[in-house]
């Protein structure tokens, strides 16, 4: 069973997660956390392999073609998070966030790939004026409706704690 059915004074019913599927997603959140604690420490080696190995300049094949093709991955992403703000669906925020990390790459490819050339202050003012402030804004607008969100406890259920396995009101913060 996923959900408890608790039945309240005054006919109120309410449905909580069962004590399983409690546990089910508290082992998938610690899985997923190692997975990217371990990505992130390796990471740090690489980088810095990368740092002293790769060389400081590079002949680029389908230069066009990379550019192009990240401009309309931008684009569709812009679009549907659009169309999914406008339908008022609730993965726009997957869709923002997606966008908002495009943004901010797409600042930081075209200032870095243009130093030392003519355009790096075109790229600069670009990244300055629209792509880094459309980022901060959706960024934002994103943690403003996930600070809307009904989460989980933060504190672990005991054993024995029927009051918030059940989801009765306060059973979460001890009262």
């Amino acid at each position: 069973m996923t959900k408890i059915r608790t039945e309240h004074e005054g006919g109120a019913v309410t449905w909580a997660p069962s004590a399983e599927l409690l546990e089910r997603i508290r082992r998938q959140r610690r899985h997923t956390l190692e997975l990217l604690t371990v990505s992130a420490v390796a990471l740090v080696p690489w980088t810095v392999l990368l740092w002293f190995t790769l060389p400081s300049g590079y002949t680029v094949r389908q230069w066009r073609t990379a550019w192009v093709g990240f401009d309309v991955l931008l684009v569709l992403a812009l679009a549907t998070t659009s169309l999914l703000g406008w339908l008022g669906h609730r993965s726009v925020v997957l869709a923002a966030s997606a966008t908002a990390t495009l943004l901010l790459c797409d600042a930081w490819f075209d200032v870095s790939l243009a130093l030392g050339t003519p355009d790096v202050w075109l790229s600069a003012l670009l990244a300055v004026a629209v792509e880094l402030p459309l980022a901060i804004f959706l960024i934002r607008k994103i943690l403003g409706m996930l600070s809307l969100a009904q989460w989980p406890p933060r504190t672990p259920l005991a054993d024995g704690d029927e009051n918030a396995v059940q989801g009765r009101p306060g059973a979460s913060r001890g009262v």
